[in-house]
This record gives structure tokens, sequence and C-alpha cells, in this order.
């Protein structure tokens, strides 16, 4: 069983959550590390198989949501970071996470390593909170294996994805499988270009979305529990549709 290293920031709130996830989906050891560690000791790094970046507002999104930390990953850690990628490894970036991701340059990037994605203001240009339904297709994403539909809970202000330059570009991604996850018809929260609620990197092993998976793992954790505990599909196990993607990360190095 794999080794998880969740990386926290100043602001972060969503790191017990999101170790907790993992340790119910059997990960061997999960740790949560404070970036400064990280960056004193880069070394620990080699110690894991799965890297997480979960949600909240580190450094408390002062100049963009996810932009400082984003900037001391890409500036300080990013040659060992993409040494983790081609190593065969897992990221998985939640909320926040995803936003630090795409600003990082680890998921999306061009050649030159800019980013070719962002994840601008909601078209509200309000903080958004509320349960969503969610579809997968035809993507190689490793974290979404087996998973055609979701429904988990949004809490973001800068959530709506944007895709930079040519139109091209959304349609490569889309061509390729790495619109993994996305918002299902009429229930778009954001105005997310293509209702874009998740994306991978090329080879499926490095993702992020949008919706917080960590926050239904039990099906306790559903707003309609007691209307749906009885229904037949929940007789024999309680799982919240989010654990699936934490299991998916755990097995693939089974």
């Amino acid at each position: 069983m794999p080794n998880v290293l969740i990386i926290r920031a100043p602001g972060t709130n969503c790191d017990a959550e999101t170790k907790y996830a993992f340790q119910m989906a059997g990960a061997k050891k999960v740790d949560a590390v404070h970036i400064n560690r990280l960056l004193a000791e880069s070394r620990l790094l080699n110690d894991y198989q799965i890297l997480c970046i979960p949600g909240g507002f580190c450094y408390g999104d002062d100049i963009g949501a996810g932009k400082i930390l984003a900037s001391k990953l890409s500036r300080n850690l990013g040659d060992i970071l993409h040494l983790f990628c081609d190593s065969d490894k897992l990221i998985l970036g939640i909320c926040n996470g995803f936003q630090v991701l795409l600003k990082s340059g680890l998921l999306l990037s061009d050649t030159s390593g800019e980013p070719i994605a962002t994840l601008a203001w909601n078209d509200s240009a309000v903080y958004t909170d509320k349960w969503i339904h969610l579809q997968s297709n035809d993507t190689k994403c490793v974290f979404l294996n087996g998973i055609k539909e979701l429904y988990l809970p949004i809490a973001h202000a800068e959530g709506r994805f944007v895709p930079k330059g040519e139109p091209s570009v959304l349609a490569n991604l889309n061509n390729s499988g790495q619109l993994a996850l996305r918002y299902k018809e009429n229930e778009n929260p954001n105005g997310s270009i293509a209702d874009v609620a998740g994306v991978c990197d090329s080879s499926g092993r490095i993702f992020g979305l949008m919706p917080h998976p960590e926050r239904f793992i039990d099906i306790f954790q559903h707003p309609h529990w007691t209307r749906i505990i009885e229904n037949e599909k929940y007789k024999e196990k309680n799982n919240g549709g989010g654990l699936k993607i934490f299991q998916n990360a755990i097995s693939y190095f089974s």
C-alpha cells in the first residue's frame, strides 16, 4: 500500500478530512506536512507515492486563489516535483489544491511550463457552497476509474475553468480525455467553460477538481441521507461517492 503526503499551508482547512479519507481508503501511511518543512527537507517526497494538496484558502488567497503556494512550489520544488510526476506516482489537487496545480504549471502547461488554463472568479462573483451532480466519461484519469457519476459538494469563489489561448486548446484537451470531470447539464455553478469541474494531465496521474470528495466518504454526509439510506444500492455498504476517488488512488499501487 502507498504512503500519502498532504501539503499544508497557512489557510489550508481541509487537510484533516483529506487525511482521514486516504486512511479510510487503505493507505499505508498518511502524513500532513507543512510547506515550510517540505521546502527545508525536499527529500521527504521520496518516501511517498501520492501527493495531495487539499482545499482551503492557502495564504488567504491574497493575490489570487492558490497563487502564493503555487509560486513556492514551482520556484523551490519544481524539479523534484517533476521527477515525482515522472516516477509513476500520483498527484491530487482538491479545490484550492486544483488552483495550485494549475497556477504552478504542474497540471496543464505548455512546453515552456506556462499554464494553458486557469480558474477564474465564478460568474456570480460570489462564493458558492452547494451540492452538485457530476459526470465522468471517456477519461484516462486514474482517480476516476470506474466512476461515471458523482454527487459532491462544492465550496469556492474562483472555480470557473478557463483555457487560455486558441480554441484548439480546449479541443485538444477534450480529444485527449483530459477534461475528466464535468458538471451535469444545467448544473454548472460557476460558468466553467465546457462545464469542466476537473482535469487531468496527459498521463491521467495528476488530477485536479473543484468539488470536495473528502466531504462525502460516508453516506451519512449526504444532505438527504435519511431519505436514501433505505435505497437498495446502499443496503450493503454505506460509503459516500467521494471515497471511490481515494480508493482508486490506493489501488493504483496494488
